[in-house]
């Protein structure tokens, strides 16, 4: 019997990806590691303090209040953004001139920097000048985003709403194409609803694409920074003050590196924590769709 050589040459083209990894993100994480167990007073000095941040921020308030909120706006999100997706993605057209379209608009969103996302709608809600405030405060509606907590969580959600749900868009829509025809045809000479079509058809065939849309929005949303900054500053008072915006307020508004380091740890595998969650649920869930089905 001949065995076959396993060339392992190949490895040789991969080692450039490990040292750019290496360089851009497992040194500056050892980096925080060894900040989060010290202190320091400035000149570049350090002092070991052992768990004693993070034994701080599991009994912190202001910490356990950031996690709530952040929480709070995934699962907003999660919910309103994969429903809307699909429904879209569903309406949109297969064949036409309605499909370049439809993809066109669906991608301006996703076009425009994250940054310049949330001046928009800074803009766009003031009451002074902003179109959207200015309406609502005509047609008697008190609304204002620096003053009301309530105004300021709609105009986050609503703004990442428009800004996202195009993503889940096009991977349902890609998802969808990828069915083949002759499910359709057998479900049409069975005499399925259109509801059962979704249901039992699409829905199922989805799966893999929506696993991937859960995944990033989760993420995206669990990590979002930049957009209700530049909208709230985390405010008012501190509604709007997501676990992101707190880390950056303590390692670079008040320069408590070490508590900040050791919260970006916790940060960090907690959305490793969940995302393996939401991964391993959504998985076991498609299995026994495929065992159910088969």
């Amino acid at each position: 019997m001949i065995q076959k050589q396993v060339n392992q040459k190949a490895w040789f083209m991969v080692l450039p990806v490990f040292l750019l990894v290496a360089f851009s993100a497992v040194i500056p994480l050892m980096t925080v590691v060894n900040y989060s167990f010290q202190d320091t007073f400035g000149s570049n000095q350090f002092f070991w303090v052992g768990m004693d941040w993070f034994r701080d921020l599991m009994h912190s308030e202001r910490f356990h209040d950031a996690f709530l909120r952040q929480i709070a706006f995934s699962s907003i999100i999660l919910a309103i953004e994969i429903p809307l997706g699909i429904a879209i993605a569903l309406a949109m057209p297969r064949k036409g001139w309605g499909v370049p379209v439809c993809l066109i608009s669906m991608s301006l969103p996703l076009l425009i920097p994250w940054n310049v996302v949330g001046t928009i709608w800074q803009i766009f809600g003031r009451v002074d000048i902003g179109l959207l405030g200015h309406s609502l405060a005509s047609m008697g509606i008190d609304y204002n985003y620096t003053q009301d907590p309530i105004a300021a969580w709609i105009t986050i959600i609503v703004m990442d709403v428009w800004h996202w749900t195009s993503l889940v868009v096009l991977l349902s829509y890609a998802g969808l194409c990828s069915i083949p025809d002759a499910y359709y045809q057998a479900a049409k000479i069975d005499g399925a609803s259109r509801i059962a079509v979704f249901r039992y058809i699409q829905l199922p065939k989805m799966q893999g694409v929506l696993l991937i849309a859960v995944l990033l929005r989760f993420m995206d949303s669990f990590m979002i920074y930049t957009e209700p900054f530049v909208i709230t500053g985390g405010g008012p008072g501190n509604s709007t003050t997501f676990m992101s915006i707190d880390l950056v307020k303590m390692a670079v508004g008040q320069f408590d590196l070490g508590p900040a380091a050791a919260m970006s740890l916790v940060y960090f595998l907690i959305i490793l924590l969940l995302s393996w969650i939401f991964y391993t649920v959504m998985s076991n869930v498609g299995e026994e769709s495929k065992n159910g089905g088969a």
